[in-house]
């Protein structure tokens, strides 16, 4: 008899809907809920993109590294979308996205820490388990139903209910981070975007941010320099094609910025969506990004590629391109084959004016190396 069916059953008659994604552990905790009657009132959808290439679909992403907090994050922005667009009539308090990812024992030693993360979204908070285990404490059996006790509290905990976590030597981590009020607004598309300056921006600078660094740094001050504008930085929340942000990443995101500088919070994923969010505006842009703009794969054709390109004229848009490493070159505006309608709206940065190779990503695999 599964010793969770008393607490499974009280969730499955809650109203909470959930869609569950879990990748190198996890399994056992989806199989302890579908086992007990009332599974199908409670999972929408299971999900165990096991295999990288599967991840990396889910994701429509390749991730920097598949067990991590950040890629856990994700799973559980998409589980949690995923439940909204299946049960579209629930009313989104009682919908949720829970998400796994784990690195556990089996056959051979892993080099790696044993650790696995656990996400819970909801449509006004993220909350997030992280335990790191010792290696050869376990088996894999443990671990998994250490695991599946920790995923069942935190799921019960989401429901109104109550299920102690497992009580062991290694630390177990809980994080809950509360939406703000705005924050709501732009996930339930009551708002394009939100701000934490009233001016309408003029410098735009897009990107994720993860992590803000020098070279972000100096890309502002130059363009600022060039411009005598002021420029606000746009994280882009709601991509269409990937998973949304969690309210995890938007604090951690925009908690980096100083007191001085200007941030927004945008629905927009592609430029000519920016473009129509913000007219007259000026993008500061680097040359990789650019080239992706002018990439018809990224389009349905090219005559759908040209008017999307089309808008920047429609709006006024200009852009200020920084040259980039691309592989093993690096690229500035003048090698980049650029539609002859917006040619004049694209001025560059030459390498000897600006170049730092560094990039966030590259800083993230730094960090967790």
């Amino acid at each position: 008899m599964n010793k969770y069916t008393d607490i499974v059953k009280k969730i499955h008659s809650s109203p909470f809907k959930i869609t569950f994604v879990s990748s190198g552990g996890g399994t056992n905790a989806i199989s302890s809920l579908l086992e007990v009657p009332g599974a199908s009132d409670t999972i929408l959808e299971s999900y165990i993109p096991y295999s990288k290439e599967s991840m990396d679909q889910f994701l429509n992403r390749k991730p920097d590294h598949y067990c991590s907090l950040d890629t856990c994050l994700s799973m559980g922005a998409n589980a949690f979308k995923k439940s909204r667009e299946i049960a579209s009539k629930t009313k989104s308090k009682y919908l949720l996205g829970l998400s796994i990812t784990a690195n556990l024992a089996t056959t051979y030693e892993k080099k790696g820490d044993h650790k696995f993360f656990i996400v819970l979204q909801a449509h006004d908070y993220t909350k997030y388990l992280e335990c790191y285990l010792e290696k050869g404490k376990r088996t894999r059996n443990e671990e998994e139903e250490l695991i599946t006790a920790c995923a069942i509290s935190l799921l019960a905990d989401s429901c109104s209910l109550n299920y102690p976590l497992p009580e062991i030597e290694e630390k177990i981590s809980i994080e809950k981070v509360i939406a703000e009020r705005p924050w709501k607004k732009l996930f339930n598309n009551k708002v394009g975007f939100i701000s934490n300056n009233r001016n309408n921006p003029e410098l735009i600078f897009p990107g994720s941010f993860n992590p803000l660094h020098d070279g972000h740094m100096k890309m502002k001050e130059l363009a600022e320099r060039k411009t005598g504008m002021h420029t606000t930085f746009e994280i882009c929340a709601k991509n269409a094609d990937k998973p949304p942000l969690t309210y995890v990443e938007i604090k951690r995101t925009i908690d980096q910025f100083q007191s001085g500088e200007s941030w927004m919070l945008t629905s927009a994923g592609r430029f000519s969506e920016k473009a129509e969010m913000f007219p007259n505006s000026v993008f500061i842009i680097g040359a990789d990004t650019l080239m992706r703009v002018f990439d018809e794969k990224f389009y349905e054709s090219y005559e759908d590629m040209m008017n999307h390109i089309q808008r920047f004229n429609d709006h006024n848009i200009n852009f200020l391109v920084f040259g980039r490493k691309v592989g093993k070159k690096f690229i500035s505006l003048d090698q980049i084959k650029i539609p002859e309608l917006i040619s004049d709206r694209c001025t560059g940065f030459e390498e000897n004016s600006f170049r730092d190779d560094i990039s966030s990503t590259e800083l993230r695999l730094t960090k967790n190396d």
